[in-house]
């Protein structure tokens, strides 16, 4: 699994539930049971691989009664006031993409944010309306974080799609554009990545990007839609199954591997 920042408000409040739950003797069952959740929930609360909700919080300062001065509800708040990423990915980036078996994802308009470099990152970042210098910064290392997954000895598979426009569309410059090339082409010598160019004739794919999450466990399969306003993370079925149908859609206008990293590396060239 990837590594956790120790100081983080997430962490604290998984380690927290963890003490106060042994010092009380009660089983990840027992708390479930008054959560409303599953014991699987309540380890992953514990681990901080699953963020927690205002309604966990809550329940859990009652269970507790803030014992040793600790207030979930103020961890909570604590986690939902990162301005690292918008409240309604977080779902996304902290519990469903680091659990996810297998990742497939299609972006019309730039590289997918697990294979963007630092570089090609700030630049999307900084040129979002009304973002701060800190912002930008907080974004990009929560971006940068992301990625981990990748690095794991246990990597999920990754299957990417990517329009063929975004190899040529300039994002912070010809060295930024080189590089970030470079990074799509040293990442798919990994055995667990795939990542094939989409001819841009494909009007299939121009309804927007999106990934889908393939998840252990039984568990439903997620996806993440994007929109300019906000994102939706659902694993409604009706929606799951559209946008599953979408992504068959798009690959049908996918090149081959072999041919798509050839394409990859006549457009670096180009970056001069």
């Amino acid at each position: 699994m990837p590594s956790l920042d120790p100081g983080s408000p997430r962490v604290r409040f998984g380690a927290e539930l963890r003490r106060l739950r042994e010092a009380a003797q009660l089983s990840q069952a027992a708390v479930a049971a008054r959560l409303g959740c599953t014991q699987t929930q309540v380890s992953r609360l514990e681990k901080a691989t699953r963020t927690p909700s205002r309604s966990d919080a809550e329940k859990l300062d009652r269970l507790f009664g803030e014992a040793d001065g600790v207030s979930f509800t103020r961890l909570y708040q604590r986690i939902s006031a990162r301005p690292s990423s918008p409240a309604w990915f977080r779902s996304w980036a902290e519990e469903i993409e680091p659990a996810a078996g297998v990742l497939r994802s299609w972006d019309p308009l730039l590289i997918p944010g697990l294979l963007q470099t630092e570089p090609y990152a700030r630049h999307v970042f900084g040129m979002e309306p009304r973002t701060t210098p800190d912002e930008v910064r907080e974004r990009t290392e929560a971006r940068m974080r992301r990625q981990r997954i990748l690095d794991r000895d246990d990597p999920p598979l990754v299957l990417m799609l990517i329009d063929a426009g975004v190899l040529r569309r300039k994002v912070g410059g010809p060295e930024v554009m080189r590089e970030q090339l470079d990074n799509l082409l040293t990442t798919a010598d990994r055995p667990s990545v795939s990542i094939q160019v989409v001819d841009p004739e494909c009007l299939p794919g121009l309804a927007g990007a999106f990934m889908i999450a393939e998840l252990p466990d039984g568990q439903p399969i997620t996806v993440h839609a994007d929109s300019p306003a906000r994102g939706n993370v659902t694993s409604d079925y009706e929606i799951v199954t559209s946008i599953q149908e979408r992504y068959e859609a798009i690959r049908l206008w996918a090149y081959p591997e072999r041919v798509s990293l050839k394409m990859i590396e006549e457009a670096r060239r180009e970056w001069t």
